[in-house]
């Protein structure tokens, strides 16, 4: 049986900062946007990561939809269908990101449960974890495979 990682979308998959600056808007204002989640660009080395790792492991996105913007949803689900195909029926929606059963979890943040995950939490963008080279260097360390 194949070991489970959960891997966020925005700003973890996705470069949603980016976009927000782009834009000129607070990134906090920026999950309002129609349209916003739709235009995000993958961050660097996130596709080859997520393919990466798919060879190995179970992989879902697990993500949180903005309760101001009932488009997201749709958007996030288009945006896995772009760029990542395979992906999009291992797609979860909750707020509640500690409640789902895996190995590791991928994620820029440690809101929405992400820290209590029961797992292993890797905080992408942190001083351990600067880039997804780093993170799949340690999964692959932690797991004895090469990826």
């Amino acid at each position: 049986m194949k070991k489970i990682i959960y891997i966020d979308l925005d700003n973890t998959l996705a470069d949603y900062l980016a976009l927000a600056q782009e834009m000129n808007v607070e990134p906090k204002d920026a999950k309002r946007i129609q349209g916003f989640f739709a235009q995000l660009q993958p961050m660097p080395g996130a596709i080859d990561a997520y393919n990466r790792l798919a060879e190995h492991f179970d992989v879902y996105i697990l993500s949180t939809a903005p309760w101001s913007n009932p488009h997201s949803l749709c958007e996030k689900i288009l945006w896995v269908k772009q760029y990542l195909p395979r992906a999009y029926k291992n797609v979860i929606f909750s707020h509640h990101k500690d409640l789902n059963m895996g190995d590791y979890l991928i994620d820029d943040s440690l809101k929405n449960g992400a820290a209590n995950f029961h797992g292993k939490h890797i905080q992408i963008h942190s001083a351990a974890f600067p880039t997804w080279a780093d993170v799949l260097s340690y999964i692959a360390k932690e797991e004895n495979i090469v990826l």
